[in-house]
């Protein structure tokens, strides 16, 4: 089972690709793996920021790219997608990829 570290360096060192490929701007880990809850039926959860708007053909090859890449199921969410009630806390908690 992955953790946090091992999401971050995975996704560190292909930042790169993830931007030119999809135009990504940010992304960073949540929920339990930013928490070290995670258990093996965990999924990751990635929230992610784009420099331009994508459609939703682009958002879910963007998140089979992911899913593909760390061997485990994504959720992928943007920060206009978060719920008024839990989206303080996802952002508190949310752990960015440099």
């Amino acid at each position: 089972m992955p953790t946090c570290n091992d999401i971050t360096y995975k996704l560190h060192n292909h930042l790169t690709e993830l931007r030119q490929q999809f135009g990504v701007e940010k992304i960073g880990i949540f929920g339990s793996y930013a928490r070290n809850e995670q258990r093996p039926e965990s999924d990751i959860d990635l929230l992610v920021e784009f420099g331009q708007p994508v459609g939703f053909v682009r958002f879910m090859q963007l998140e089979a790219h992911l899913q593909d890449l760390l061997g485990k199921k994504v959720d992928l969410v943007t920060p206009k997608a978060l719920k008024p009630h839990m989206g303080k806390r996802i952002l508190d908690e949310v752990r960015y990829v440099q």
